[in-house]
């Protein structure tokens, strides 16, 4: 096995040590913080946690392939980058770092709607084959723009966004005066000045906006002005009536994110969506809802064998991935892992957080005497 990455940041909890020096409190609070108590962002790590693996040591030595197969594509490993918005805020030119990092390794990369690189730039990055998060727009002409530019640039996987009917309460962009856009307080000003890197590398590239939506806005909108028309422009709440239409035009795969409950599975199965991502949002909307694993096991019950059930939320490691695995999951997304190793290494880090959870991985795989990920159910405790 080849440690092919910076032997001083051997995990991620030590990636996330670093970009907490490296990253302004503000930025760094939004990546990190779930909401209300944070009850459920602890959950999810701990609940998934308590998942055990049995080993087998007597028998032959098999060799380890983490290839996947997912929507006809082989992958080399059986995660991908999870859609973040915003991320330029966290650390500059961060989207496109990730994207470049995940067509190396083949892994896929989901690019946020409200993230700061554009539809067209990432598939470029990519090779076309990043997929596209939607959060969906208030005005039926906007959605069919977006999509239009997205099959233009050649996506074929189509991910919807159910889980933000409405935005969670989060206390600490409260606090930090962080809302959506990000506004430049006094104190969050003294907290760029104790993060120089940072500046310099936001001044190089320019102030994080929202790429994507560049071209719908009104120009010369001042903070609050922007601020107002996000808040105008996008609509959390998804319904049969709005998933439809995108159904009939969207020719490629379509998958649904956010689903934690048996209710939206089967209404997902129903409407002929050919993937779910069982997901929390990283425990950043419902601070009394179940964990994603726990959320994941009666879907994968029913429907293993008729979607792809993909989970994120929680997952941290190569250790966490086999869980989630053994649980059923066809396939797994880490968004904060990402964004730790971006915000430690800056252009680095998106290789070396794949390399980590690589090298995991396949240590975990070749204990347990695996050949593929696909046999860890049968090592499920």
């Amino acid at each position: 096995m080849k440690w092919n990455f910076d032997r001083r940041y051997p995990s991620v909890d030590s990636l996330r040590s670093k970009a907490m020096r490296r990253v302004p409190p503000f930025a760094f609070d939004y990546l990190d913080g779930g909401c209300n108590e944070d009850v459920n962002l602890s959950r999810n790590t701990s609940e998934l946690r308590e998942v055990e693996l049995r080993p087998r040591y007597l028998g032959r030595h098999v060799d380890v392939s983490l290839k996947t197969e997912l929507f006809g594509h082989a992958y080399d490993a059986p995660f991908g980058i999870a859609p973040i918005g915003l991320q330029g805020l966290v650390w500059p030119d961060a989207p496109r770092i990730l994207a470049e990092a995940a067509n190396r390794h083949n892994v896929p990369f989901i690019l946020s709607t409200v993230t700061t690189a554009t539809i067209e730039e990432i598939a470029g990055l990519t090779e076309g084959r990043a997929w596209y998060q939607l959060y969906h727009p208030a005005e039926s002409s906007l959605r069919d723009a977006l999509l239009k530019r997205a099959k233009e640039a050649g996506y074929d996987v189509l991910v919807l966004l159910c889980d933000v009917p409405t935005f969670g309460y989060r206390p600490r962009d409260i606090r930090n005066g962080l809302s959506l856009p990000p506004r430049m307080t006094l104190r969050n000003i003294l907290q760029i000045m104790t993060r120089p890197e940072w500046a310099v590398k936001t001044l190089l590239h320019g102030k994080p906006e929202f790429s994507n939506m560049k071209p719908y806005m009104p120009k010369g909108l001042d903070m609050k002005k922007l601020g107002d028309f996000m808040n105008r422009t996008f609509s959390g709440w998804l319904d049969e009536e709005r998933i439809k239409p995108i159904r009939d035009s969207w020719k490629g795969k379509l998958v649904l994110k956010g689903v934690a409950s048996m209710e939206d599975a089967d209404t997902a199965f129903r409407l002929g969506f050919d993937g779910l991502i069982v997901s929390n949002h990283g425990g950043r909307q419902l601070d009394a809802g179940q964990s994603s694993i726990r959320a994941m096991s009666p879907i994968v019950d029913a429907y293993k064998e008729r979607m792809k059930i993909m989970i994120d939320s929680g997952l941290r490691s190569g250790p966490d991935i086999a869980r989630a695995m053994a649980k059923g999951a066809d396939f797994c997304f880490l968004g904060r892992t990402f964004m730790y190793g971006v915000g430690a290494l800056g252009r680095a880090g998106g290789d070396h957080s794949i390399a980590i959870l690589k090298t995991q991985l396949q240590q975990l795989l070749e204990q347990l005497s695996c050949e593929t990920c696909s046999q860890l159910p049968d090592r499920l405790v």
